[in-house]
């Protein structure tokens, strides 16, 4: 990709993980409320690539945006718990004046993160904690209605929605990715739903990294490493994106730690 490509909320967890992994393969325009940490800038970006905004902040946003040749937006509230008032100002509003300012500025590729909260409501009483154990066969794959389970969630069907109205109408190619539970170096200690749902850095580097290559129209995919235990399905990122995820939270024991480092020397 010739452009820059613009990332918001570059300085928050996914942010990081998508840097560090993929950080030198693409010119980068870095929004964020806050600075982003000196360690995880690649080492291309300058201050001039670096804008200290807020996503709602609509003229900030269209500097940002002018001249990129693709969006990962990832800014808003994360909080499962966040109140109507910062999901609407932050979430939904932040993220419609990020597509039209994409649109706006000719961008051909937008790379949404939404989150697994969009579907969180699948997990009724009647399926947990089944669905979270490898003989379960209930998948989730993104062709199924939303159903959020929070506020949170409810933002993140919004934009995966106003994603679908900017593909329709203006042409622009868009990814939501339904991201699991992201942690670095090991899944979720003693949490199986956690486990289940495990994304981690080096994976989640190389989903976003697809979605900014690959060729497609508009998708919804979930975001999670191969794990043994899985109730999203990760078939359509493999099919239409080659997302070819390296981790597996079978790998490691429900403390979090590495099974192969607990195994005895074979003599």
């Amino acid at each position: 990709m010739d452009e820059p490509v613009l990332l918001t909320g570059a300085g928050g967890r996914v942010g990081r993980a998508i840097l560090t992994g993929i950080g030198e393969a693409y010119d980068w325009r870095l929004l964020d409320r806050e600075p982003v940490a000196a360690e995880f800038l690649p080492d291309r970006v300058t201050d001039d690539d670096v804008i200290v905004a807020d996503v709602t902040d609509e003229a900030s946003v269209r500097e940002a945006v002018d001249g990129a040749g693709a969006v990962v937006h990832l800014a808003g509230d994360p909080r499962p718990n966040a109140p109507w008032d910062s999901v609407l100002a932050n979430n939904i509003d932040g993220t419609q004046t990020v597509l039209s300012a994409a649109v706006d500025a000719g961008v051909d590729r937008f790379v949404f993160a939404s989150s697994n909260h969009a579907a969180g409501a699948y997990e009724t009483d009647e399926r947990t904690p089944d669905m979270y154990r490898t003989d379960d066969e209930f998948r989730l794959d993104g062709s199924e209605l939303p159903r959020p389970s929070n506020l949170y969630g409810v933002s993140k069907a919004t934009g995966e929605t106003l994603g679908r109205f900017y593909h329709d109408h203006h042409d622009l190619t868009v990814a939501c990715v339904r991201i699991g539970n992201l942690t670095k170096g090991h899944p979720p200690k003693e949490y199986e739903r956690g486990q289940a749902m495990w994304l981690s850095h080096r994976d989640c580097a190389h989903l976003f990294d697809r979605c900014l290559r690959a060729d497609y129209d508009y998708e919804i995919v979930y975001g999670i490493s191969d794990n043994d235990r899985k109730y999203y399905s990760i078939e359509r990122a493999r099919e239409v994106l080659g997302y070819d995820p390296q981790d597996n939270s079978a790998e490691y024991t429900f403390a979090g730690e590495p099974k192969e480092e607990l195994e005895p020397d074979s003599a």
